[in-house]
């Protein structure tokens, strides 16, 4: 019955989730780019957007006009949805504008004469491996590098560096050189009977070049570094532009555009390749070696305990199996007693049903290609909204198996719901904004932005749960399979192996075991600013990881049972739960290992978000772990008649 109501709700909240992301993406289509194709006429004017200014090595953006860079008359922000105000865009118009089809030869954006505090900005961001990200037409900014490991395949970086560290020959002192001259090429598809183009490639390739003119500068003063007259243009061979106190820096560009058999649906194949899907299968296959593993010893526990109890109840073979099989037995009249603190159970049952929602119709509408990375912060809102809408099943679980423990305060429980992780996840969330903003970074979320969480949390999730709980209170319980004895039963000395703490960290490492090789992309993803759009992938394994949760879990609890130890409510939880252990473990040797973080408030960052993401994951997977349990119990103990 419990599993036959969790199913109905489950599917009620994937419907009206399903209502909402249609409405949400309805009504704002008219706004998200890269949905509907652009065509240019030759001539057209193409307008270069910028982005924030990204590092790998501190994870703190900041706007592109943060530098002195070329500016255009007058700054205008682009408008950016949740996601991409939570992730740190900041998108404005440039001085960078193109034609259509007509290449342009060295182009003088600006010239720019450094003050000390100017070269300090350039060499700190020069320093911190700082990218530049622009866009046009809604495709990313990238650097094309070919691979050492296959000539004929290309890697694709986001942005390019604002400059590198070098030496002059025979001089052991190291200098700062910026990129002050970009070559972009403008890929494109022409429809040969309309003679329209849609562009399906935006790539740059940066020069720091010391730029020469000869006499005083005026506005048409022409370089002779380059000269669109002479047809010179600029190569890797000139001084590089250095970075001092009172240096000058002329900014000048080309662009080339380039015909492409490429059409524009498929313009974001290169930039989502996959060169590692073997990898992603070998998870995959690795993952499946556990289920199966784990499926064969549930199904062996079913035969021994199910067909054996209701076909040959008193055909016992052997006296090894009658006490193997009448441990679990002898413990009928306290496996349904209420655990100690059993309302913080509630809430935290609730609260996993609620990311389970969330992350399931998720990956369900990212798999179909609905959350595409053209979409910029389209994943991120939609999952902000989603956990919103969720808070009504959250609600109706915390609530329903309260009820189960004969609580008489459902609103207690439906507030708890409703305030703990998010109030735990707001305040370090809090915390890392004021850190952020201490930097003055664009990655600190404005006043404005931080006002709608707080509306969706207040005025949407809040009443949301309520209503779930409501729901959840008022309908009526199925009675327990047995009858809860009013003396506990006393419960014999456990061996090493049965001791909770030992038992609850082994059943973490298999679910962990299940993930961690797609969790190494995930987090490459989001630290090392790479796409992750592999969602096929990623929903499988997260079909495997609910039923390694399951199956480890159902195994741990029937041996629990069978030496006679009914306190499985918390420790079903706890088992499947303890896998968030080994992530964060994992993400400090990722930290370690993987990353190039010196900064302290950039580790306390990293640290801090990876707390988060464990803390969800705990959640997610005790409440899988809890659910199958719980089933698991009803069924065997509704299966066999008790003496």
């Amino acid at each position: 019955m419990a599993r036959e109501l969790l199913a109905r709700n489950l599917g009620q909240w994937i419907s009206v989730c399903l209502l909402l992301l249609f409405h949400v993406n309805f009504g704002t289509c008219f706004y998200l780019p890269g949905v509907a194709p652009e065509d240019f006429h030759k001539g057209d004017l193409l307008r270069v957007k910028v982005n924030k200014l990204s590092s790998t090595k501190t994870q703190l953006p900041y706007s592109y006009y943060s530098l002195p860079y070329c500016r255009p008359d007058h700054i205008v922000d682009s408008a950016e949805n949740l996601g991409e105000v939570l992730r740190g865009d900041r998108i404005e118009n440039s001085p960078y504008v193109f034609k259509m089809r007509e290449p342009q030869m060295c182009n003088v954006v600006c010239r720019l004469i450094l003050d000390k505090k100017s070269a300090n900005e350039f060499k700190e961001k020069i320093d911190d491996e700082y990218r530049v990200n622009m866009i046009l037409d809604n495709l990313p900014l990238v650097v094309p590098l070919r691979r050492p490991d296959h000539e004929s395949s290309l890697v694709y970086l986001h942005g390019f560096l604002v400059g590198l560290k070098g030496q002059y020959a025979g001089n052991k002192d190291e200098k700062h050189f910026v990129h002050n001259h970009l070559t972009f090429i403008v890929k494109y598809h022409r429809d040969p009977l309309t003679e329209m183009s849609r562009i399906v490639g935006f790539e740059v390739k940066p020069f720091s070049v010391k730029h020469a003119y000869e006499g005083e500068w005026e506005n048409d003063t022409r370089l002779t570094t380059c000269d669109p007259h002479a047809k010179r243009l600029v190569s890797g061979s000139e001084p590089p532009q250095e970075v001092e106190d009172k240096k000058e820096i002329i900014f000048s560009y080309d662009v080339e555009f380039q015909e492409s058999n490429l059409k524009w649906a498929s313009r974001w194949d290169s930039y989502l390749l996959m060169a590692d899907d073997q990898i992603h299968w070998f998870s995959i296959v690795n993952s499946l070696m556990i289920v199966l593993f784990l499926s064969g010893m549930v199904a062996m526990i079913m035969l021994r305990t199910l067909y054996r109890d209701i076909s040959k109840y008193n055909q016992l073979e052997t006296q090894e199996e009658a006490q193997e099989e009448s441990g679990w037995k002898l413990v009928h009249g306290d496996v349904f007693r209420p655990p100690p603190n059993s309302d913080l159970l509630c809430v935290y049952v609730g609260t996993g049903v609620q990311f389970f929602g969330m992350i399931l119709v998720t990956m369900i509408f990212a798999a179909l290609g609905f959350l595409s990375p053209s979409n910029r912060g389209g994943l991120m809102t939609a999952m902000l909204l989603l956990w919103v809408l969720m808070g009504l099943g959250g609600g109706y679980s915390s609530a329903r198996l309260y009820k189960m423990f004969k609580g008489p305060q459902w609103k207690k429980i439906a507030l708890k719901t409703a305030f703990m992780f998010p109030a735990s996840a707001f305040s370090i969330f809090f915390v890392l904004n004021a850190l952020i903003w201490g930097q003055k970074s664009s990655g600190a979320v404005p006043f404005g932005t931080m006002f709608a969480l707080v509306f969706l949390w207040f005025g949407i999730s809040v009443p949301l749960v309520f209503l779930g709980g409501h729901f959840g209170y008022k309908m009526p319980l199925a009675e327990d399979p047995v009858k809860t004895n009013k003396i506990a039963r006393q419960i014999p000395d456990q061996t090493w192996y049965m001791n909770p703490t030992f038992s609850v960290l082994i059943g973490g490492v298999l679910p962990f075991g299940a993930v961690f090789i797609e969790l190494f992309f995930i987090l490459t993803s989001i630290w090392l600013h790479q796409f992750y759009y592999i969602f096929g992938f990623l929903f499988i394994v997260f079909i495997i990881l609910i039923v390694t949760c399951a199956e480890i879990t159902i195994v741990l609890c029937y041996f629990q049972l069978c030496s006679e130890d009914y306190r499985w409510w918390w420790r079903s939880y706890l088992t499947s739960g303890s896998s968030a252990l080994y992530l964060f473990l994992y993400a400090a040797f990722y930290f370690f290992t993987k990353l190039e973080i010196t900064k302290p408030v950039s580790g306390v960052l990293y640290f801090g978000y990876m707390l988060l993401l464990s803390y969800g994951f705990f959640v997610l997977t005790g409440t899988i772990g809890f659910y199958s349990c719980f089933w698991f119990i009803k069924l065997i103990y509704s299966s066999v008649k008790i003496d």
